[in-house]
């Protein structure tokens, strides 16, 4: 099948490889002419600019967008709608935000322009494993991309979750999840860490993967990097996030739903980039004042 990819990042080039490995025919384009060429180098089509990129792809075009979520998306869909013609059809496959990709699928309908949303999971170990999809658009066109998808993703890796909008929304919850799993083994390994016995955590990332109910690939991802770094010692413990969990934890605001754990493990996400927080300060005074505790000097 021939499809467009416009977004050649971690994800994009690995997902472009992937689909060029499969024997689809793939036609690329970035802002960063490096990055076309490694797309050549392992047999993808390079576009030098976006005008150039749609002439080369046959009408209905299939194109495939993996660019920063908000006004990167907005502005590419600016972009590309002068070139593109009725019965095209455009992929979201980044993190953005749901009611966004509704807006742009409405907007597009308008033009004739159908619009596919795809909440992709996976990270870099997709090149090798497959990507998780969360698939929103309407159901025949979400059909007519099936070659595409099954490339992509392992087995049973891709699901039509619903109407436009819903594969960006599954995807924000699948995120927030994410960051409570993350938090909970965070915060276990740091009591191990601090435990009076001389534990090796790698080595009890790697039982817990065998059999127990706390096993994951997150588990694994732990075990291999504790057994790279046992103390970790070369990261910084600053944790940023891409938005998604923000997004949950709003929605959870919205609709009314309690979500303690996600909530908190978004805020821990805040406190990871503070060197001196103003809110310990303010504790550590007041107990200096009303109970005369010690505090330590700056």
């Amino acid at each position: 099948m021939e499809l467009g990819m416009i977004g050649l990042g971690r994800m994009g080039a690995n997902m472009t490889e992937r689909l060029v490995c499969g024997d689809h025919r793939v036609i690329s384009y970035d802002r960063n002419a490096e990055a076309i060429q490694r797309v050549v180098d392992i047999g993808g089509v390079g576009a030098h600019s976006l005008s150039d990129f749609v002439k080369q792809l046959t009408p209905p075009r299939v194109i495939w967008m993996m660019v920063p979520s908000g006004a990167p998306v907005d502005q590419t869909i600016e972009q590309l709608l002068p070139n593109l013609t009725r019965g095209d059809i455009l992929i979201d496959g980044g993190n953005s935000k749901y009611k966004d990709s509704l807006r742009r699928a409405e907007t597009l309908k308008a033009e004739g322009i159908h619009f596919v949303d795809v909440g992709t999971s996976g990270g870099v170990w997709g090149l090798e494993l497959g990507y998780c999809m969360m698939i929103g658009g309407e159901k025949a066109i979400v059909d007519s991309l099936e070659p595409i998808f099954k490339t992509l993703a392992p087995p049973d890796g891709y699901l039509h979750v619903g109407p436009n909008g819903a594969g960006h929304f599954v995807k924000m919850i699948h995120n927030g999840i994410e960051y409570g799993m993350l938090q909970a083994y965070g915060e276990g390994f740091e009591l191990l860490k601090a435990s009076q016995f001389e534990l090796e955590l790698g080595k009890i990332a790697h039982l817990w993967n065998q059999g127990s109910v706390v096993r994951s690939w997150l588990l694994e991802l732990a075990e291999h990097a504790l057994q790279k770094d046992p103390k970790l010692a070369s990261i910084k413990g600053y944790v940023e996030d891409s938005g998604l969990g923000r997004w949950t934890v709003e929605e959870a605001i919205e609709k009314g739903v309690p979500a303690p754990v996600l909530t908190l493990s978004l805020f821990a996400r805040f406190a990871s980039r503070q060197d001196d927080s103003f809110a310990a300060k303010v504790i550590a005074a007041l107990r200096n004042e009303f109970g005369g505790h010690a505090v330590k000097k700056g």
